[in-house]
Parts: structure tokens; sequence; C-alpha cells
């Protein structure tokens, strides 16, 4: 409720140009705009071609290559935060490596084949089957995909700018560049040469949608819980003595009219069962009656045998569709250990071209023969063909209501009804997947397995976890990989083969393709290659070349290969830097762009595509759910970006569990957090040391120069310790970057910003403004200098336009031949290894501690920190605990604002003792016997925890505990009235909050400090500007404070207070505000310092035209700085109405009203 006028801004005189050209670092306001700063630093390095640059320097310099590959995007849609975490991981990571010594080029790609592609044209032209692609012509069709492939490409380059990552994004790679194209086809002729490449007719993934198979791992990245139809349907048995029917179960009701056999568990409990209301007998498992029946009274079991007893059993079929195939094989009971009892009935109905065990069992029974003759009615785009006359042309899942309709008109449905269950979707189409045999193009993984492994344990992973567990367990289980795709835009399969596949040749080059068929070809894409013929060598008709395109996660998979053209040109290059030193995606990737980089590497060269990889987890929004833009549930990432700043959404992706492979909810709460818990803090730390520096230029003359790195020799221990904690820092930083531990790097970084803002800066303020000598001041800036050049050059990796920022003033205080254009272009800084003392950085924690639980203790009293407290007393056994509190007593006695401090091992009868059991770790070891130790544990006394503490172990109910079996609280046990105890570790610290009118009074003083300092900050003055303050108030205990603490005052605000009736007409008010001091009314008034003339001393200059106001107004008018310095030597010249009049120091002029009056 505070009442401020703001009446007049101050307008600072400019400064001598001789006097200011010392000094070349600018002043810095108080207030700050983080985007737009972003901005202007972004300017700064297109003008100075920043990134650029500096792969120029570290190229000239010879520095040893660090290889990292970027995972190829696809540019039809905009990035997310997704993209935006991974980009910001890769740039971290690229550009510690750079400063580390190395040559890390960075090279943009764009996935511009495959299916993301060819959903958007099908969407746009309306194409609904491949037919349609066909009428059109695969040119047309393909050049419209061209068209779009680079849609976004412009917004993603202006999204990946903004975030300050350094990539080359003009000399880009595409997908479907010619030279990239060759060296998948150079890829796919090596596999096939060492026997790796095959065609099979296998149960695939498929999407009706796209019209093509996926891979098994592109089939497992989009599971939903979806509702489908489920139905049990009878199949009589065929030659039973009485009326019997075997019961099967299926989800998939359109799979039924391709029905060829039943399936049963060769060892599992089968029973003939009646039925109690329809009388009729049906097979199924005895443990799966669950399935049809809710009680015993329903059935009467009649039999038992086992499956293997039901093999070979003859049954009707469902539909007349395959008639042709009904003899000794088909329609028939098979067996085999895959069928389970956990659901359906116990038997399993096989259609063979729709499911991978059912295609492995009717082949084991001969039920069909291995080829391309297996029944399979529906068509590429998943509806059914003629064979199924009653369902032709309608898509299967549309079919399943249709099939059970007809199935119950012809008396075979004995259930229906709805199951929830979990179902592939496609990953592209978002429509659910099918599984059928399609012939399709593949890789032997099975075969290379052995080898993967070996591969992989060559990698390292961040976090560990994903490589050994997740990974491992992918490789243990892989299946030979489906490479080929039945669709029209990606790089075609460079094989041909005669019309009966004797003849088959792979092509691994255009100048191949040329020799062999004399075309020679510049585009790769099919509408270029599939007219081409090869003539054949076995006297056969010409070769012609496979339908099929490759899956673009071949191609993926094949860029560190195809992105600089290998083996054509750069082959001894690549050789030299491959495998890549780091790579970095989501955990998605897992089975997908970390497998098919796996899989090619070591077919090809028998090592891995990567030495290193961060892998991050899924970016969520706030509820939880998947970021959607159909839901709208979470913020645009650039409107994020221009409120908060790249560097503060930087900050907030990598200081969160998704870089340790966890998810993250979004919250732009988070961001802004960032801004005011790191930026700002750390931007008040710059601001206050170019204060201070121009400060002791302004005031003492004193051009400060530092060095870039430099440790400051000092007494002081907080300058040894925060020079310890930055030589730490470097040291922490430098080894875990190297092992691309960011979840462990980034907190240790904000907690030396913590450090640095809220404990040094602060404790050492007084120091740096003078308060103890203009040498101590000026060691204690140079640390503070050289503490914040060692955290922007640390940070500078993570938040790169922020320390650019600093950079750019901070680097004027350094000699010319030390600054660089950039802080990225400088080396990580090293450590020195003198100055780490990591007791001393214990001391300080400890002392830390004490601090803030402290502040608890005064939070929970409701009183404020600028009232004193009497006294603290720290009881603790460890004596060297006791020992450092009271060597940094005076950190303490400041921080705390108490009057006296106590260390004690001596505790008598005020402390007691209570423990509870770690229950994770008891409870594991004790097993059934923790409850009892857990009673045992509530029950012991003091004593015994003293026994405990003193000896490090302690039987309780016949077990030892020791460690950290127990934790341990204290509690105090005396007068809590005025007495505040809080317990933390091992101690207990007692704060005296008592407080009497004396320490009251020292506490509204300094509250009044704190106004003016407010009021400075609302009227926007600088530590230059220099003001006057008057007050007005009646409040007699306002008075008494004034009175008692008027010196304090003065010495921290550098002013006199003055009572409002004394202030001089001819100041000019900047800032005027009614406050309120512990319920006492105090008017505060700011005013604009000027010089004041002596009546008495000044009479006699003046005379005629020239009157003492004309004097004092001329002297009002000057700057007060300017003035000073003038009259260093005594005197100084005022020029009025014509006339020259000199005047001297403390005679006739004076700086402060108070000065004035005193004479």
């Amino acid at each position: 409720g505070e009442e401020v006028h703001i009446l007049r801004h101050v307008v600072t005189e400019p400064r001598s140009l001789a006097v200011m050209a010392e000094l070349e670092i600018e002043d810095v306001p108080q207030n700050v705009n983080f985007p737009g700063e972003e901005e202007k630093i972004l300017a700064y390095w297109d003008e100075i071609d920043a990134f650029k640059t500096s792969l120029k320097m570290s190229k000239e310099e010879g520095r040893p290559e660090f290889t990292f590959y970027d995972g190829p995007p696809f540019a039809t849609g905009m990035p997310h935060y997704g993209h935006i975490l991974a980009g910001t991981i890769k740039d971290c990571v690229t550009r510690f490596a750079h400063m580390s010594g190395y040559h890390v080029e960075r090279k943009w790609g764009w996935d511009t084949h495959g299916l993301p592609i060819e959903f958007e044209i099908d969407k746009k032209l309306g194409i609904k089957v491949r037919q349609d692609v066909l009428d059109m012509t695969v040119k047309k069709y393909n050049a419209e995909c061209r068209s779009v492939v680079m849609k976004y490409a412009g917004d993603w380059k202006r999204v990946v700018r903004r975030l300050a990552r350094w990539i080359d994004m003009e000399n880009d790679y595409k997908t479907l560049d010619p030279s990239f194209m060759e060296s998948v086809w150079w890829v796919c002729k090596q596999l096939f040469d060492k026997n790796l490449v095959y065609r099979g007719y296998k149960v695939m993934p498929y999407s009706t949608a796209c019209s093509t198979p996926l891979s098994n791992f592109e089939a497992g990245q989009n599971y939903k819980d979806v509702s489908d139809p489920e139905c049990v349907v009878s199949f009589p048995v065929i030659g039973a003595e009485s009326p019997v029917s075997l019961l099967a179960w299926t989800t998939t009701p359109w799979t039924l009219p391709s029905n060829l056999a039943l399936c049963v568990h060769p060892e599992m409990e089968y029973v003939y069962v009646e039925d109690a209301k329809s009388k009729e007998v049906y097979i199924m498992a005895k443990a799966r009656l669950v399935c049809l029946y809710k009680k015993e009274t329903e059935y009467k079991i009649q039999k038992s045998v086992v499956g293997a007893d039901l093999v070979g059993l003859k049954y009707e079929p469902l539909f007349d569709y395959f008639m042709e195939l009904k003899g000794e094989t088909s329609f028939r009971v098979l067996s085999d250990n895959y069928v389970t009892s956990d659901s359906g009935t116990g038997i399993v109905h096989q259609a063979p071209a729709f499911g991978e065990d059912d295609m492995r069992v009717c082949l084991k029974f001969g039920v069909i023969e291995k080829g391309e003759s297996v029944p399979c009615p529906v068509d590429d785009d998943g509806r059914f063909t003629e064979d199924v006359k009653d369902f032709f042309g309608m898509h299967v899942k549309e079919g399943d209501k249709p099939i059970i309709a007809h199935l119950k008109e012809k008396k075979r449905l004995i259930k229906s009804g709805a199951i929830k269950h979990s179902y592939p979707f496609c990953w592209r189409s978002d429509t659910p997947l099918i599984y059928k045999a399609v012939p399709s193009w593949f890789v032997k993984v099975e075969s290379i397995k052995d080898r993967l492994l070996n591969s992989n344990s060559q990698t390292e992973w961040v976090p560990s976890f994903v490589k050994d567990k997740r990974f491992n367990n992918w490789l243990e289980g892989a299946r030979d990989w489906a490479i080929s795709r039945n669709r029209f835009w990606g790089t075609p399969l460079p094989i041909w083969h005669s019309e009966d596949w004797e003849e088959i040749v792979c092509i691994g080059s255009i100048e191949e393709l040329f020799e062999l068929s004399g075309v020679r070809i510049t585009d790769l894409h099919k509408e270029n290659v599939d007219h081409i013929t090869i003539p054949s060598k076995m006297g056969k008709e010409p070769l012609k070349r496979v339908d099929e395109v490759f899956d673009c996660w071949f191609e993926s998979g094949s860029m560190p290969y195809a992105q600089c053209h290998y083996p054509f040109e750069n082959k001894e290059r690549f050789e030299k830097t491959f495998p890549a030193d780091f790579i970095a995606e989501g955990l998605d990737q897992t089975r997908g762009w970390f497998y098919t980089l796996t899989v090619i590497s070591t077919a090809l060269f028998d090592k891995p595509a990567f030495k290193n990889v961060i892998v991050n987890g899924l970016v969520l929004a706030a509820d939880g759910k998947k970021m959607s833009k159909r839901l709208v549930n979470y913020p645009d990432p650039e409107i994020v970006i221009n409120a908060h700043g790249a560097d503060a959404l930087r900050m907030y992706l990598i200081n969160s569990p998704v870089v340790r492979a966890e998810e993250l909810r979004f919250k732009e709460e988070g961001v802004k957090d960032v801004v005011r818990d790191v930026m700002l803090p750390w931007y008040n730390a710059y601001r206050f040391l170019v204060q201070q520096v121009r400060r002791l230029h302004l005031d003492e003359g004193i051009v400060l120069s530092c060095k870039m790195s430099e440790s400051i020799a000092s007494d002081n221990l907080m300058d040894k310790w925060i020079q310890a904690a930055g030589a730490n820092l470097i040291k922490f930083v430098g080894a875990e970057m190297k092992a691309y531990r960011l979840y462990t790097v980034v907190p240790r970084l904000l907690r030396f910003i913590e450090d640095l803002t809220n404990w040094y800066v602060k404790m050492n303020r007084k120091r740096l403004k003078g308060g103890n000598g203009i040498k101590e001041a000026e060691t204690s800036i140079k640390v503070l200098f050289g503490v914040l050049m060692t955290l922007v050059r640390c940070m500078a990796p993570f938040t790169p336009l922020f320390c650019e920022l600093l950079y750019k003033n901070l680097r004027l205080l350094v000699p010319k031949e030390q600054r660089m254009d950039s802080v990225h272009f400088l080396p990580f800084p090293e450590a020195d290894l003198a100055l780490v003392d990591e007791r001393m950085e214990l001391k300080v924690r400890r002392m830390q501690s004490l601090v803030q639980t402290g502040r608890t203790a005064r939070d929970k009293r409701g009183i404020s920190l600028r009232t004193p407290i009497r006294s603290c007393t720290v009881m603790c056994p460890n004596k060297e605990l006791t020992d450092d509190i009271e060597e940094l007593k005076n950190y303490v006695l400041e921080e705390l604002n108490v009057r006296s401090l106590t260390c004690t091992q001596e505790e008598g009868d005020m402390v007691v003792r209570s423990a509870a059991p770690d229950n994770t770790i008891l409870g594991r070891r004790l097993g059934k016997a923790f409850r009892e130790v857990g009673l045992a544990i509530k029950e012991l006394t003091n004593a015994d925890l003293m026994t405990y503490e003193r000896d490090g172990k302690l039987e309780v109910a016949g077990h030892m505990l020791s460690g950290d079996d127990l934790k341990i609280a204290r509690a105090f046990n005396g007068d809590t009235e005025t007495m505040q105890a809080e317990s933390y570790e091992d101690v207990l610290a007692l704060f005296d909050c008592g407080l009497d009118d004396a320490l009251r009074q020292e506490g509204a003083a300094r509250e009044i400090i704190s106004r003016v300092q407010q009021l400075r900050k609302k009227a926007a003055l600088s530590v230059e500007d220099n003001v006057e303050i008057f007050f007005a108030t009646e409040d007699a205990t306002v008075l008494a404070v004034l009175a008692a603490h008027m010196d304090t005052i003065k010495a921290t605000t550098r002013v006199a207070m003055l009572p409002a009736d004394q202030k001089p007409a001819y100041l000019a008010t900047l800032i005027e505000s009614q406050e309120d001091i512990n319920g006492g009314a105090i008017t505060l008034v700011l005013t604009r310092a000027a010089m004041h003339c002596s009546p008495e001393k000044c009479a006699a200059l003046c005379g005629g035209d020239f009157s003492m106001d004309d004097l004092q107004a001329a002297v009002a008018a000057m700057d007060v700085g300017e003035a000073r310095k003038a009259l260093a030597d005594g005197t100084i010249k005022v020029a009025a109405k014509g006339k020259d009049v000199t005047l001297t120091a403390n005679e006739h002029v004076f700086f402060t009203t108070a000065a004035r009056l005193a004479m």
C-alpha cells in the first residue's frame, strides 16, 4: 500500500572524455530484456560470422577431429520440444568439444523420403489406394513429393538459429540427393555381397493406409489402448461319435474367412464339456472354461484329454472360400507350445497369411508350402479380394461386424463382445496395423546377433541402463530386418532379377549401372530407374528391377557414409574419423536410428557407428499426455523463446529428468523460474561487478586490469573459498562432460551460480564497495571478475547467448592481446589444481547449512533478517564441524544478523534424540524380523542413541545396526518461549528470538536503509548517481530510531538524512514515497545532488546584477562528480551572467546540504 511519486528521473551529465577514455567497460542497465539481448548477440554472431570463423580457426590450428552425426529430421512439420531438447544436448556437447581443443564439424541433414512425405501427398491429392498413384504415374506423384519435402525448412532454420545452435544448415545433406542415394546403393551391395540380403515371404506388420509393410521396430512405436470385437466360434468335428465342436476365440474376426487349421497346446488339459442350456458339447481348455461360464452349474464335464490327443481331428470349415485345400492337411487340429491358457479358449484359429505363429505352425504341419501360394484374400489397401465373395471390396477392419453377423446366421457364433487391449497403430497414418504375409527384402540380422552385441559392448551410453538393458535386450531378440517398402518416394532397391529369380544382380553405383545396362542416369528415383533393364549373363530375358524402395530407416542408418558420399568421395577422411565420437537422440530411437546405425556399421565394418550416445526421455505436455497439435496442450516453442529467452529454455530442458532418459512434463512456469532463479541473479552479480569497477575508477581514479585466467592471492576466507570452488567446478565439469553426463554437470553449474550470487557477492558486498579499504576492494573485485569469467567460459556451451553478452563487456577489463571476438573462440578453462581445496568447500557448506537453518528459524518466528537476534548456539558432537563454524563465525553473525554465536560439543540434558529405521535398507536385510526391530528402535533411549553415534553400531533386538541403518533426529529439551530449536544432520542449533527495544530499533534502521535503496531502484538511479535524502515523520518511534542510528544510515547510504524542512528549494525531487516502518509512517524524499553555496561566504562575491540566487543556480546546475574532480586542487571557477567567480571547496561551496548546514 505504498504511495510513490516519481517526479523526475535523474539525467546524468556526460562525463568528460578525458576521464572516461581510460575505462572501456560499459555500464550495465538495471533492467534487462533477455530475449532482446539474445537477438542482439545473434546479430553480432552474423556480423563476425562466428560459427564459420570458429571452424576456420580450429582447422587452421590443426586440431584433432571430433566426429558428430546428426540424425536427420523430416522438414514436413515444425520443430517441437523433442527436437529442441535433442538439439540443445547436441549443441552443448559439440560446443564443449570445440572449446576442449577439437575441430568439430556439425552438418545438418534432412530426411526427405518415405511415409511422412507420401502421407502428406496422399492427403493433399485424395489418394486412397495404390492404383490411384499408378493412374497418375509415379513420375507425377514423386514430383508432388519432391515439392513438399522442404516445406518447413525455412522455419527450422529460423528456430535453430534462434536457439543459438551452431550447425551448418547451408551445406546440408538430403536423403534425396543423388550422392546420398548412391552411397545407400553401395551399402546395400556390400550387404548383398556378404550374403546378408534376401527376399522372403513373411507375415509383417502392415499399414493398409500406406499400403506397405513396416519393420517390427516401427510397429512398436505407436501402441494404443483400443476396443476391438472378440468372438468365440464353433468348429464341428467331422467323424465324431456324437456331435461335438471345437471352440476357438479371436479378436480379429476378419481373419476367420482365411482359417485353414486350429492349434492346441500338446500338454495342456482340454475337456469335452456339455452346455447346460443348449446341451451342445464343446472342446476347450479346462483352464479357460471361465471364458464361457461364470458358474460350475452352467456346464458338465464329460471327459478330459491333453492337447496331443486332439491333434489330427478334422472339422467343418467356417466358409467355403478355400475348399480346394480341403484334404489331409487343412482344416484339422495342430499343436504348438505357443498356445497359452491366459486368454481365449486354449484353441487358436490359424490363418497363416495373417499371423507369424500361424504361418510357422502351418508350414511345420504341411498345411501350406513355403512360397507365395498361401491364401491371402486381402489386397495392398487392406480390402478383401474376390476370393472372399461375401465381403469383396470391404476393408478388413470394417468387415469384423458383418463377418460376426454372418457366423451368427450360420449358427457358428457361440459368444461375441468387445475387449480393450493394446494394439499397434501405423506411426505415420495413425491407423490400425494388420499382420499380413507379403514378399519383402530382409537383412539377416539374426545371423549377426553376436557381432551386434559385441559392437554394443564398445559403446558408452548415458544413461548406461539404456545400453545394458533396453538396447542390449532388443539386440538379443533381434529379428531379420525388413528393409523394403511397397511405395514410390524413396531410394529404389538396386536389385535386378530374371523372371524366374535364378539370376539376381545388386548394383552398387551409378557407374556400375551404366556398365551393365548402357544407361547413364543422374537421378536415382524410381521413375528414372524402373525402365532400365540389364542383359542376362545366363541367356535369359533382360533383368528387371524389383518394384520396392528402401525403408527410410535404412537411409538414416546409412547416413554416416551417405552424407559424405562414401566411398566415392572423402574416403580417407571418413575412415579416419569413423565411428562418430558422439550422437544423441530420444529414447524412442533405441529401436530406430540407434539400431539401424548399429546393424549397418556392424555388417559393413564389424564396429559400432558411434562411440558415445546421450539418450533423452520424452517431453510431455503439462498434464502428462503426449504433446498434440490437435489438443493444443503445450505452448508454442517460439512464443516461449520470445517471452523468456532461448538460454532459459535450454537450461530448463537440460536441467530436468529428461537428460536421464526419463519423462518431462513441460511447464512454461519452469522456464520463467530459470529466468528468476538463475539468469537474473547471475546478471545482477555481473552488473554489481561492473558497478564496482566503475565506482573504483570514478572515486579513486583506478583503472582495473585483469587477466583472462588468474588466481588472486588473498587472505580473505571467502576469496579462497570461491576460487577453490571455481577451480573444482572446472575440474568437475571437464571430467563429467568428457563422460557426457549432462545430468551431473548442469546441477553443479547451477549450484555454483547460487554460491556466487547468493553467498560470495552478498557476504562481500561491503568489501567490494570499498568498505574495508581500497586494497581489499581491488582484490575482491579481481576475485569476482575471475570467478565470473570462469563461470562464463564454463557455461558457454549451455547458455551461449547470455555468456556472450557478459563476455563482450567483461573482456574489456583484460589486455587486448588476450581478448577474442567471442567467448566461444576461447578454450575451456583449465583448473588450477593448486586452488582446489575441498576442505575449505566443506567448511563453507557447513556454514551455509547453519545460515539456511537460521533463516528457517527466523521465518517460523516471523522475524525479519533486518532485525538482530541475541544469540545462536550450535551443539554438535563433531568437533571438526564446530571448529569450522567458529572459523567462519563472523560470516554467520553477519548473514543471520545475530549478536553472538557459541559452538559446543557439550549438550548436557538440552538434547533429546529419537531414531527411525531406514525402511529400505533394514527391510531388505532383516525380512520378517524387521517389524520386531522397528518396534525396538522406537524404545531406544537418548543414551542408547549417543552410544550408536559414538561407536557407530548398536545391537537392537538381537541384530547389529550400524552406518545408515538408523536416522537420528535431535530435539531441544528446554524452554521454547523465546528459543527456536532447529535440527539438521548431527547438529542442534538454538536461536534466541526474544526481542527488546534496542533490537527492534536496529531492525527498523535497517528497514529504512532498505526502503531508500528500493527508491533508488524505482527512480532508475545507477550507483554513480549522487542524491540527497530528506525525511518527514511525526512518529515518536521512528524519530527515536533515526536519533539512535543516524550514523549507521549515513554510512550505508553515503549521505546524511535530513528533515524535509531543511531541503533547499533548488534541489530537484527525483522520487517521493510514504513508507510504513513497523507501524510508523515516514515520508522519504530523494533529490538530485547538487553543490551548495554558503550565503555568508559568497555574499561578498555577489553584487549588482549578479545575485546570490544567480550564483546558487549556476553552482546547482553543475554536475557533482565533475565538480569534485575540478575541485581536486581546492578551487573551481564558475561563470554566471558574464562574471567569473572562483570558489573554494568547504568554504564557498559544499557537496551536501548537511555539510553546508554544519558550517
